[in-house]
């Protein structure tokens, strides 16, 4: 048994291996842009909090302790002033105690941009050969979640209060320009959460495309874009395949309730794979990128009804002073708010504060809905 465990290893490190030989850096960048007003308040740091349909985004575990039988979420954001649209809408529901199952949809996408390679053709130009295209990304996550054995779990770890949960998601990608490009990819992420740990701390990892995501790029090009393309002096591309390596992320949260007041800390480290990065802390092999959130929550009348009150802070990175005679670390900080009655969740976002990244100055809101059985059973 253990010479097939590490047989497993080797082959899942040689695999990686062969893999960041071909690797795109920045592969599927649109997956990690975050999803929830709740999390992009608390500066996009959820992998250890995370209990509700969001989780099949940030940590698939976390499914498995969603209080509801059935949580539907919506969210739309707009990037670089309202150019780049993304939407988001997820499902879960628990078939029993023990388990869940969620679905995930991501769209981001680019429309209304002008088709302008049939504007010159035999050297004449005519306007009315402009056209429009799109240039959107799809992901669907499908998830699942299965709690551990609470004795065994507990038996074995010694942690009393304990709860462990591990969770997957199966990946589907794809990705248009226009009539041009076509890509479809699929992937896996594996994750698993243990909550309850000395005090109220929780734990999680997210390892993002546990086994590479591969992304099979197809191109389609008249004749006559072909000339275009050469003759402006631009590459025709050709057929390949896109490799987005690993990423791990471990987070770690604390929460505490004082009276009326819930409060959450949270931490995450994300680790990437693809090479050197401008994160707080880098190598030629891997970069590292913390993410900080705080939330407070204050009950109105029970545990159902709260007001929530959140900040965060991500994107560590180093640059140049305006002078250019020294480097400064900037962060980007976030700040939320949101309001849950009963089984509905209403949640508001303001992201990049300070102006740091490309994404900026964005109005997030985001709806979760919760729907239970009337039975006994669905306690």
């Amino acid at each position: 048994m253990k010479k097939r465990y590490l047989l497993f290893v080797v082959l899942f490190v040689a695999t990686l291996a062969t893999n960041a030989q071909n690797a795109t850096k920045y592969s599927n960048e649109f997956l990690s842009l975050g999803v929830g007003a709740r999390a992009l308040g608390m500066g996009n740091a959820q992998t250890a909090s995370s209990t509700d349909v969001y989780s099949g985004y940030w940590n698939p575990a976390g499914l498995a302790q969603i209080k509801d039988n059935v949580q539907a979420a919506f969210m739309h954001n707009s990037y670089f002033g309202g150019i780049a649209n993304y939407d988001y809408l997820a499902f879960a529901f628990k078939p029993s105690e023990n388990n869940a199952l969620g679905i995930s949809v991501i769209r981001f996408g680019v429309d209304g941009i002008l088709n302008t390679l049939d504007l010159i053709r035999n050297g004449e130009i005519n306007y009315d050969r402009i056209s429009q295209f799109s240039a959107v990304d799809y992901a669907f996550l499908f998830s699942y979640a299965q709690k551990v054995d609470n004795k065994n779990f507990k038996y074995i770890s010694g942690m009393k209060n304990a709860d462990m949960s591990w969770g997957i998601n199966a990946k589907l990608i794809n990705r248009t320009a226009g009539s041009f490009a076509n890509a479809w990819g699929f992937g896996f992420d594996a994750a698993f959460k243990i909550t309850e740990i000395a005090n109220n701390w929780n734990v999680g990892v997210m390892v993002k495309d546990a086994t590479s995501t591969f992304n099979a790029w197809n191109y389609s090009f008249t004749e006559q874009q072909i000339d275009a393309l050469v003759q402006n002096q631009n590459m025709v591309p050709t057929n390949t395949l896109e490799i987005t390596l690993p990423r791990m992320i471990l987070g770690t949260a604390y929460k505490k309730q004082i009276n009326d007041f819930d409060i959450t800390a949270v931490v995450d480290l994300e680790t990437t794979t693809d090479g050197k990065r401008n994160t707080l802390i880098k190598s030629n092999v891997i970069s590292i990128d913390p993410k900080i959130g705080f939330e407070t929550g204050y009950r109105l009348k029970n545990d159902q009804n709260k007001v929530f009150l959140r900040l965060g802070v991500f994107n560590a990175q180093s640059e140049l002073r305006a002078d250019g005679t020294s480097k400064i670390t900037t962060v980007s900080p976030t700040a939320g708010i949101g309001l849950r009655i009963q089984n509905f969740s209403l949640d508001y976002a303001l992201t990049d504060i300070g102006d740091n990244s490309a994404a900026r100055y964005s109005n997030v809101f985001s709806i979760k809905i919760g729907i239970n059985r009337s039975d006994k059973s669905s306690k």
